[in-house]
């Protein structure tokens, strides 16, 4: 099971590998997945086999002890899904039981596939009705509960999505039952489960029912099979925070919670929101850890989150009841939890409807999906946190409107908070040293892995990471924490301490969370290594092995006494293709500008990325622009078509926005060369 076991804590207990031989492990063997796309699974090891998932839904089985190939599974599917998943084309993990291997395509589809063989035994679309039309995708590993398996869904940064798990026979794929997160649209007629007619009271009258309610369970769910409770993580609301002044009750419940369901019904057993009307994009789909902690001087079983929204919550897995919940970086997007309702409380700074304001934590959140370990032994989590905040903006008042698939609202890094290059689309924008004034903390983003004790509620260690967003994180029975990184490292602490103990380079950048397995005595960690996620919006950090060495993924295994491991071939530096000459006048390129950044941005990054900068296209793709980005000519690719949000004129108005600005960058990379002038004498840039 993903997580090692039915308790979620990323702990193995195998101690081969300790703090006194920690210095020798290296190489064993390397898989190239021939993909460059983000890679956020974690490998399951069975009887000798390892499994891991790729992009798309893809499956790798491979020989735990060498890496050869056993078989590959690829899922048919059509590349327009790409188009709908906000944080590129992952997959975070697969269940293996019984023989069988579960794992959801991205298009929807859950397959049950034969350990021994990959042969398909069945497969389901979990897409009902209409849903089928509309953005979902599967992004998550599915989970084992009992006779069933049980799969969420993503999509809820986009509009007309409405949230729910469905559970399906082990054996035959048969749908056992469905649970709906949110409310549909009571025009209707009455709720279609009985949990939702409390639900539906606490949502705007004036919600637009046929644009979705979001809530989808895109990552973080749990089983306990003692007491047969299944649980979920929500995510925000959709499509997007359109509250206003005359708005009462605008709880949207039960986005952003932690909920129990019956797993022998699917029925509610309890419910807990961490964040009530959440405005920030505060999901609660963070992986859960189960544990019994001595709490109140007796044993408790206990439901565990390092939460998006800073605080580390400990509930009761039985009822629901909040035993704790404790920041664990710095917020002030709420005044704290109240001790006796254990709802936030408001702070008034926090409310960007009345202008941009500066909130911690931003949209990435403190912890994201990455996973956090836990060791039940000392009662220590190791999270993977970041310190990111960021500039709200409320979005109906900015220029470039709304933005599908860009999160519940807009917001700025402190790194990126360049107000000239940004005011032609989000409007005018303050001094960011007026924001920050009252910061507690420095104002830039940065990761942490940071050591929590959740019984005291207090940090009992942490180390910086070399950049905001790194990977998942490993601890074993041996005190040793392992976590992966953009660098290209891997970084082994003493899990008492922090201590860093030894670092590998790997030559490609890391986000998911490694593991370890042993196969006729001798102990291996392994790891998948690939940048990606929801840094797919943002260039590779100059630093990064990505920027360095490419993003080709690859899982990796390492032994003790291994050698070095190997590293691609560093990239060389290509120069801009000559642009073609500027058509445009100015009014187009800013219409392409913001056409751009609406529909384009969330892939296609400005620099080395995950996707090409389109700055830098070949003379004949400038000639069938239009046929890629109308038609799908590049649809085999992964390029979907965008005939049914934009017009020729639209375009057309991009590709000029595209020339002009590779007529900017052209020079950079041709010393001597100047930028040739627009059709009106002028080379502004253009944000």
């Amino acid at each position: 099971m993903a997580g090692g076991g039915p308790d979620g804590a990323y702990f193995s207990r195998l101690t081969q590998i300790n703090a006194h031989n920690v210095r020798t492990l290296g190489f064993a063997w390397e898989y190239h997945l021939g993909t460059t796309r983000g890679l956020e699974a974690t490998p399951i090891v069975v009887d000798g086999t390892l499994f891991a998932t790729g992009n798309w839904g893809r499956v790798y089985a491979l020989d735990a002890e060498t890496g050869n190939e056993r078989w590959t599974f690829i899922p048919d599917l059509d590349p327009q899904w790409g188009r709908f998943a906000c944080c590129d084309v992952v997959n975070r993990g697969l269940a293996v039981w019984q023989g069988a291997v579960y794992v959801g395509a991205l298009d929807g589809w859950l397959y049950a596939l034969d350990a021994e063989t990959g042969r398909t035994l069945w497969r389901v679309d979990t897409l009902i009705g209409r849903e089928r039309r509309q953005p979902y995708t599967l992004t998550g590993a599915p989970l084992i509960a009992g006779e069933a398996v049980v799969i969420g869904n993503a999509g809820g940064d986009f509009a007309g999505v409405r949230g729910y798990v469905s559970a399906y026979d082990l054996k035959s794929g048969a749908l056992r039952w469905r649970f709906f997160t949110v409310p549909r649209n009571p025009a209707e007629g009455p709720q279609d489960q009985p949990h939702l007619a409390a639900a539906v009271k606490t949502w705007n009258p004036r919600h637009r029912w046929e644009e979705g309610s979001g809530g989808t369970v895109w990552d973080g769910m749990a089983y306990d099979p003692a007491l047969e409770l299944v649980y979920i993580g929500t995510g925000n609301a959709a499509p997007y925070d359109r509250r206003d002044g005359n708005h009462r009750g605008d709880e949207d419940l039960y986005t952003a919670a932690i909920v129990a369901i019956h797993a022998t019904d699917g029925s509610l057993a309890w419910y807990y929101q961490t964040t009530p009307g959440d405005r920030w994009d505060y999901d609660s789909d963070a992986k859960f850890v189960l544990a019994d902690l001595p709490l109140g001087g007796r044993s408790r079983p206990v439901l565990m989150q390092a939460n998006k929204n800073g605080f580390y919550y400990v509930l009761d897995r039985a009822t629901g009841e909040v035993l704790s919940a404790q920041p664990y970086v710095f917020v002030n997007w709420t005044r704290g939890i109240d001790p006796v309702t254990h709802r936030p409380r408001p702070n008034p700074a926090a409310d960007y409807k009345t202008g941009p304001k500066l909130i911690f934590p931003g949209m990435p959140g403190a912890h994201n999906w990455q996973p956090m370990a836990f060791d039940p032994r000392t009662g220590i989590a190791y999270i993977p946190a970041l310190e990111v905040p960021m500039v709200y903006i409320d979005s109906a008042r900015r220029p470039a409107g709304l933005v599908e698939g860009t999160f519940t609202v807009p917001g700025i890094t402190p790194e990126n908070y360049d107000t000239q290059a940004l005011e032609a689309l989000m409007g005018p924008l303050p001094d960011l040293r007026s924001l920050a004034r009252r910061s507690a903390v420095p104002v830039v983003s940065r990761g942490v892995l940071r050591a929590f004790d959740p019984i005291r509620g207090r940090i009992v260690w942490e180390q910086p990471s070399p950049t905001a967003w790194g990977g998942g994180v490993l601890a074993t029975a041996a005190k040793l924490v392992f976590r992966g990184d953009a660098l290209g490292q891997l970084s082994i602490f003493a899990a008492d301490s922090g201590q860093l103990l030894h670092r590998l380079e790997l030559g490609t950048s890391v986000i998911a969370a490694p593991m370890s397995y042993s196969v006729r005595g001798q102990q291996y960690v392994a790891l998948l290594a690939g940048y990606g996620g929801g840094v797919l919006a943002d260039p590779f950090p100059p630093e990064s092995a990505a920027a360095r060495y490419g993003n080709a993924g690859r899982i990796i295994a390492l032994k003790l006494n291994g050698g070095a491991v190997p590293k691609p071939s560093a990239l060389a530096e290509v120069p801009f293709p000559e642009p073609p000459p500027r058509r445009a006048a100015g009014p187009a390129i800013v219409t392409g500008a913001v056409l751009y950044n609406r529909y384009c941005a969330r892939c296609h990054v400005f620099g080395r990325g995950l996707l090409p900068d389109l700055r830098r296209m070949e003379p004949a793709t400038h000639q069938i622009f239009n046929d890629i980005v109308l038609n799908g000519a590049y649809g085999p690719k992964g390029m979907a078509r965008w005939d049914d949000v934009l017009s020729r004129e639209g375009a057309e108005a991009i590709h000029a926005y595209l020339v002009d600005q590779a007529w900017q960058g052209y020079p950079l990379s041709h010393p001597g060369q100047a930028a040739r002038p627009g059709p009106q004498g002028r080379g502004r840039r253009q944000p």
